[in-house]
C-alpha cells in the first residue's frame, strides 16, 4: 500500500494569437520571438496529473494515456530536476516545506488529457504545464514557475497562468527573463467565446520541435518575422485584448495565422500542416465575415489542420449552424457539438449563397465549443487521483 504523499492537479490548454515558432537555444527552449495566448476552459480542454512519491518505488515511472512511456526523456528530466533542486534549496533556506522529506523518494506520475493528443492541440503546453504545477504541490515549491514549465515545452510556460498571456523572448543567455506574464484574467472578456473545429485527432506527420529545427536552419520569413514583424504585432494585439476590440484582434489573430504557416511553406523542404478542410475553413471565415462587412469570426492554426475559431457570445450560434450546414456530420449528430451548449438557430439562405461552398460531408469530425478560463489548480477530492493505493494507474470500468 502507497505510504507517502499523493497530488493530483489540473492544467489548461493554450491557443497562441501570436504564435511562437522557432528557437534561440533548443536545450533551454528560448524562443526567436515573444508570443501571446489566450488560455482555454479546463471544463472542456485540460490535462489532469497525478504524482506520487513513496520509499516504496524502486524508480521515477510515468503513464501518459494509459501507456507507459520513457521517464528519461530529456524535457521530463529537465522539469524533474528543476523542480527537486527548488525544492532542496527551499529546504536548505530554512523553510520546512510540505514534502521535501520526499525528495529522496522516487515518484510515479499518471497523466491523461480529456482531447486529442499530439493533433496540434498544444497537448504538450497543457502536459508540461501540469507536470510542473503538481511537482510544485508536492514538493511545496512557490514563487514563479513558468520557467521549469518552458524547460518541457516552450508554449507550456503560458498554461502556468490563465485569460490572456505572453510569453517574453527575453534577453538573457539563461533565459531566466524568458517568462510567461498574465496580460488580463480569463473574466476579462466574458463575451469572447472559442470552437476547436477538429478536422483531424490523428498524430501530426511532422512534430513541432523537428519543424521548428528545420524552420529555423532554411526560411528567411522566421527570421524577418521575428525581428521586424512580432513586436509591433504583439503590441497591438495586447492593445486590442485591453480594449476588447474584437476586430482588431480578430484580423491580428487571422494575419499571424497566414504568416505562422507561410514561414512553415518558406521552409525547406516545405512544412505542410493545413489539409484541404482546413483551408476551406479558411475561406468559409471571410466569405461570412465579407458578408456582413465586419469581422464577426476569427480563425487560427497551430501546427495542425485544426482550426480554432474566435467570435462573440452574440454571433456564435449563427456561426456553429453556419459549420453544421457546410461540414454536416455524416454520423452522430448529436456528438457533433461538445462543450458549452450553443442555442440554435436558422441560417438565411443570403448567408448561404454569400458563402458559396459546396457541403464538405465529415470534414470536420466535432466542435468544442469554449471560452477563456484559468490557469492550473489542485484537485482535493482523492476520487480524483489517477494512481492507486499500489501507486500504479487505476483500472479504467
Amino acid at each position: 500500500m502507497l505510504d507517502g504523499t499523493v497530488i493530483t492537479c489540473s492544467a489548461p490548454v493554450n491557443i497562441a494569437v501570436i504564435k511562437y515558432w522557432g528557437k534561440r537555444d533548443d536545450e533551454l527552449i528560448l524562443p526567436v520571438n515573444s508570443s501571446l495566448s489566450v488560455t482555454l476552459h479546463q471544463d472542456q480542454l485540460k490535462t489532469t496529473t497525478t504524482i506520487a512519491c513513496s520509499r516504496d518505488f524502486q524508480e521515477d515511472r510515468i503513464w501518459i494515456n494509459g501507456r507507459e512511456e520513457d521517464i528519461n526523456q530529456s524535457r521530463l528530466q529537465s522539469c524533474l530536476r528543476e523542480m527537486r533542486r527548488l525544492a532542496r534549496k527551499r529546504s536548505g533556506d530554512g523553510d520546512p516545506a510540505h514534502g521535501v522529506a520526499g525528495l529522496s523518494h522516487k515518484v510515479h506520475i499518471c497523466s491523461v488529457n480529456n482531447f486529442p493528443t499530439a493533433a496540434g492541440l498544444a497537448s504538450s503546453a497543457s502536459g508540461y504545464a501540469c507536470l510542473v504545477y503538481t511537482l510544485s504541490r508536492l514538493f511545496g515549491v512557490e514563487g514563479e514557475l513558468s520557467a521549469v514549465a518552458r524547460q518541457g515545452s516552450g508554449s507550456a510556460c503560458r498554461s502556468m497562468y490563465g485569460g490572456f498571456v505572453q510569453w517574453k523572448i527575453g534577453e538573457r543567455a539563461d533565459g531566466k527573463d524568458s517568462l510567461a506574464e498574465q496580460v488580463q484574467p480569463e473574466t476579462h472578456w466574458p463575451e469572447l467565446r472559442v470552437l476547436v473545429l477538429v478536422v483531424n485527432a490523428q498524430r501530426k506527420h511532422i512534430g513541432s520541435t523537428s519543424g521548428m529545427q528545420t524552420s529555423v536552419k532554411t526560411s528567411s520569413l522566421l527570421k524577418h518575422r521575428a525581428e521586424c514583424l512580432v513586436s509591433g504585432q504583439m503590441d497591438k494585439m495586447m492593445r486590442a485584448i485591453n480594449t476588447k476590440d474584437f476586430s482588431a484582434f480578430g484580423e491580428l489573430t487571422m494575419q499571424d495565422s497566414n504568416q505562422f504557416h507561410a514561414t512553415c511553406l518558406d521552409t525547406y523542404p516545405p512544412i505542410f500542416y493545413l489539409s484541404d478542410v482546413s483551408r476551406q475553413i479558411i475561406n468559409l471565415v471571410h466569405c461570412y465575415n465579407h458578408h456582413y462587412r465586419e469581422i464577426k469570426v476569427a480563425y487560427t492554426f497551430d501546427a495542425g489542420p485544426n482550426a480554432v475559431i474566435f467570435t462573440l457570445q452574440e454571433h456564435l450560434p449563427e456561426f456553429v449552424q453556419v459549420v453544421r450546414y457546410f461540414f454536416p456530420p455524416e454520423s452522430n449528430e448529436e456528438q457533433f457539438l461538445k462543450g458549452l451548449s450553443v442555442d440554435s438557430v436558422p441560417v438565411s439562405e443570403s448567408l448561404k449563397a454569400a458563402i458559396g461552398m459546396e457541403p464538405v460531408a465529415n470534414g470536420i469530425s466535432y466542435i468544442i465549443s469554449t471560452k477563456a478560463g484559468p490557469g492550473p489548480c489542485m484537485m482535493n477530492d482523492p476520487d480524483l487521483h489517477l494512481l492507486g493505493l499500489d501507486g500504479l494507474p487505476k483500472k479504467t470500468p
